[in-house]
Formats: structure tokens, sequence, C-alpha cells
């Protein structure tokens, strides 16, 4: 076909270009210096573009994971449900938000149970507290975790580990043990695919290092500088707590310390490292955060969003359904004209 020069809506354009130019100024200062820009050695994207990814034995048309939120609520059902909607249309895997209420009755299920929408192809997580586990493991009543993951079809669970959260909650629950031993306990009589998390903070070097020797299906970092859970439940005190106890909320690790403390982890260990899987997430914000930490970090990755998905989730679905379809749009460009330096 002859090339034809159909351009209607040039001059619009180029009237748009004279009244927005000094708006379109950066300084040096606004420039994000974590890529190289390379616009020579790719054509644009094709939709779908992105390589498929196997993570936690399934496979990913997207490399996002959407981190355990919600549930116990009206509002629960919708978001969940959603997000559940979201997962089997773009290819993504989900860890649901404390299933602790399902441990004993069916009664808030329906905001849980989310297997039927989002297949059977894709990884869904049920999850609950470490003080939980010590408490099931206590009680010799570990069969509840198998009941809870049959009833929800879960691919396995998601152990969210809150110190600081449980510690600053008016009626949060006391960690009797150390954390890595109730998880090694529960390692020793389970063969169900686990996950470990924390809820905001992150996790310091010796943290990390002690998971990653452990034959873990994944750790979700659940970093600093996204949704503060121990913030948010010092806000619930009184005057009095949150005065004593405001400094400690603000303590917390972000997800590129995070990548970097594990790469050199991974270093040290070598074959020492049992756990090979991350969802980066804390403090995503968008496409280009977890393009940069994927890229960095030298184990199979993912990067995982909750309020973000939150937001966007809570009402009809194509609001949700454009935020994803952007966020995966973003991904093929990135891969086509950014390097990471």
């Amino acid at each position: 076909m002859p090339y034809q020069n159909a351009d209607p809506t040039a001059e619009e354009r180029k009237k748009d270009h004279i009244e927005l130019a000094f708006q379109s100024q950066i300084t040096q200062s606004q420039l994000d210096n974590r890529f190289y820009y390379e616009p020579i050695l790719a054509a644009h994207p094709r939709p779908a573009s992105l390589a498929p990814i196997t993570f936690l034995e399934k496979k990913l048309k997207a490399p996002i994971w959407v981190s355990s939120m919600t549930g116990g609520t009206a509002l629960a059902l919708t978001i969940n449900h959603n997000l559940a909607r979201a997962c089997r249309d773009f290819g993504m895997g989900m860890g649901l938000g404390s299933c602790r209420a399902l441990l004993f009755s069916n009664e808030r299920i329906q905001d849980f149970d989310v297997r039927h929408i989002i297949g059977d192809d894709l990884p869904l997580f049920a999850n609950l507290g470490i003080a939980q586990l010590e408490q099931l493991l206590e009680a010799n009543e570990l069969w509840r975790i198998d009941a809870l993951l049959d009833k929800l079809r879960a691919d396995g669970l998601i152990i969210h580990v809150n110190p600081l959260q449980e510690w600053l909650q008016p009626e949060g629950d006391q960690i009797k043990y150390p954390p890595i031993e109730t998880i090694q306990r529960l390692l020793e009589v389970t063969s169900t695919k686990l996950i470990v998390k924390e809820v905001g903070q992150g996790m310091g070097y010796e943290s990390l290092k002690a998971l990653l020797q452990l034959p873990l299906d994944a750790i979700d970092f659940a970093a600093s500088g996204g949704t503060n859970f121990a913030k948010l439940e010092l806000l619930r005190s009184d005057n009095t707590q949150q005065a004593i106890y405001e400094q400690i909320a603000l303590i917390g690790h972000s997800a590129a310390e995070m990548v970097d403390m594990t790469n050199h982890i991974l270093q040290m260990l070598g074959d020492k490292v049992l756990c090979r899987q991350i969802i980066i997430s804390g403090g995503i914000q968008n496409f280009m955060d977890g393009y940069y930490l994927m890229q960095k970090l030298q184990l199979n990755s993912i990067y995982g969003q909750a309020s973000a998905f939150l937001k966007h989730a809570r009402g009809d679905y194509d609001t949700l359904f454009q935020y994803i379809s952007a966020q995966i749009k973003g991904l093929e460009l990135a891969n086509a004209f950014l390097n990471v330096r």
C-alpha cells in the first residue's frame, strides 16, 4: 500500500505543543537516574509481548503479585473479587488477606472464596499470622491449616511476621517464640507451600539471611515505603501510647535496600540459599519501581502491590482493569527501551 499523508490531528497537536512547551520543561534533578534510555535498539513493543514467568510452579503472564490485603468486611468481597478477576484477565498471582477468621468459621468465606474466579492455573495463597501459627502448633491443631487451604482451594500459605504491628495493636497477640523457630517447626511437619512476609517494615540482613536458608517457596519483602501497619495500629491507640512508640513505628527497610541485602547474602552463601523466589513489595509505586528492582535482584522475582490495587479495586472493575493494563504496557515499554544502570 502506498504511503499516505494522513495526519488529521496535526494542527491541533502542534497547537498543544506550543501551549504546553513551557510546562513540559524539567530539570536535571527530576531525571530518573536508575536507567540508561536506549531509543535506538528496539521498536515499539507489541501488545502482550512480556515473556511468561514461572513462579510458585505456575505460569504468570505478567510479573505482578496482588499482595495480601483485606477480608472480613462487606467491602472486602468487592475488592477481592475484582482483584481475582484482574489476576485471571492479566495472568497474575494473588495473596489473600488474613484468613484467621476462617480457621473457626465460614461466616466470611465469600470474601476469600475466589478460586472459581482466578482459575486453577494461577497461584492463590491463603494467609495467617505468625501468632496464629504458634497457637496452632501448641494446640496440635495444624489440621486447621489444611482445612483452610482445602476450603479456599489455595496453593499454599503466606505467613505474615509482624511483631511490631502486634505489639502496637491495642488488641494484638503476644508472640512467644522467635518466628524463625515457629517457621522451622512448621516446615518439619508440613509439605504445604509456604511464603513468609513482613507487613510494611521489611526485614534486616540477619532475618533475610535466616529465611533464605530455609526451603521456603518464596519470601515477600513487604518493605517499608508503603502502608505501615505498625503506624496504622499506633494511630488506633491513645495519645500516650502514640507519644511513646511513634519513633519505633518508623523503623524499617526499603525494597531497594532489601534487594541489595539479598544479593549480598546470595553472593556470600551461594548454594546454601534454598529459597530462590522473591516477591518485591513495599513502596512499589509503579511499573518503573518494579522493573528496576526485578532487574537488580539476582533471584527469580516478581513485584507486588497492595495499596495501589486497593485504591482501584473498590469500585467498578473497569477502573482496576485500566490501571493494570497501563502497568503492563509500561513494563513492555521498559523492557524495550530501558537498561538498569
